[in-house]
């Protein structure tokens, strides 16, 4: 049986169309995937993202407990800012993606992904003291194009404008703001109490510049980015190395499968996980076989066509000698010609978030 946000019960005024996410029904779109698309890409659209785990972790002995848990220094993360990362097992295979907020000196707040909930949930309650799964108590509204600070300034967020890309805040209400995104634009990430989501919902969708969007839309903004999908380009089959999530690697740190790691680094002979292009408006699917000159050199793991880049693109593994742009393959069943490209594929002005 599948679990509903708090913001449910909205979908249908906007026509949602409803699917089953990792257990979760969450709308694939509601006025069309191209057509949210390029709404986020434009103006500004809003993302129901409640079906993310949420940890919050108080404490100098708490947060160096989790920081022992993932590869990046959350110990030294300054107050206000966010950081990527993830969990790993003993052999470095990653179990879960995620982004540390940093509160305040003494508290964190921990976002993870919807399949790998469970697992995560045992392994944090069991190693990080007093820490307290806020998940079943807490939504999460993304929202995200050049407008999003306009629309958030007509809501009341008026504060939002101190915030730098990769900062975050709690309100004195004590909604938390983070400025991130899955999207490449300017964005925003609102964690606010379950009985205040529905109501933001409405306000926001209810600004003139606003459109509700879903997850199909959403897949095709990050693939344009080059952003990876857990449970689909990071899984527990692959490393921080090979995900490309190297500059995030705190090698002064002990995590779980650290070992495991530092030796893949120094055979220096891996998988990458890397950006494709196709010369056509094709678009490599996950599960392809990349293949040059007659034989298997890797796989695609995401792929759709681009709206905005108005050609299939994609993302998939490929070995480090072949994963440099200018590369081509082949992929698929009709041997599509796809060319290895440096993130993000989508490259564009004013609106995008920098990446520092």
């Amino acid at each position: 049986m599948m679990r509903h946000t708090p913001i449910a019960e909205e979908y249908e005024q906007h026509k949602g169309r409803v699917v089953d996410f990792h257990g979760w029904g969450l709308p694939i779109q509601f006025r069309g995937i191209i057509e949210e698309h390029q709404h986020v890409r434009s103006k500004a659209g809003v993302f129901d993202c409640s079906h993310m785990g949420e940890f919050m972790v108080c404490g100098d002995t708490a947060i160096a407990a989790l920081s022992r848990l993932v590869i990046g220094d959350l110990a030294a993360l300054p107050a206000g800012r966010c950081r990527y990362t993830a969990l790993l097992d003993k052999n470095a295979g990653i179990i879960d993606d995620c982004v540390a907020l940093k509160l305040a000196p003494d508290a964190l707040m921990l976002v993870t992904n919807a399949a790998p909930l469970a697992r995560v949930a045992a392994l944090l309650e069991m190693r990080v003291p007093g820490i307290a799964n806020i998940s079943d108590d807490t939504a999460k509204i993304d929202v995200q194009g050049p407008l999003a600070f306009d629309v958030l300034r007509d809501n009341g967020f008026d504060d939002a404008q101190q915030l730098g890309f990769w900062n975050v805040m709690r309100r004195g209400d004590g909604v938390i703001v983070a400025r991130a995104g899955y999207t490449g634009e300017l964005g925003y990430e609102l964690y606010v109490p379950n009985d205040a989501a529905a109501p933001l919902w409405r306000a926001l969708t209810s600004h003139p510049d606003v459109a509700p969007c879903g997850l199909g839309a959403r897949d095709t903004l990050r693939t344009e980015m080059g952003y990876p999908l857990s449970g689909q380009d990071v899984t527990i089959a692959r490393t921080p190395l090979e995900a490309g999530m190297d500059r995030f690697i705190a090698w002064h740190t002990d995590f779980p499968g650290k070992a495991a790691l530092e030796a893949q680094r120094a055979a220096d002979d891996y998988q990458l996980l890397t950006p494709l292009r196709s010369l056509s408006r094709a678009a490599p699917r996950s599960g392809y076989t990349l293949r040059q000159q007659g034989r298997d050199v890797g796989v695609v793991t995401s792929g759709a066509f681009g709206p905005s880049v108005g050609c299939g693109i994609g993302l998939g593994y490929l070995p480090k000698a072949l994963a440099q742009p200018g590369t081509t393959v082949q992929a698929g069943p009709r041997e599509l010609n796809i060319v290895v490209e440096t993130p993000p594929l989508y490259k564009h002005g004013s609106g995008r978030n920098p990446v520092t």
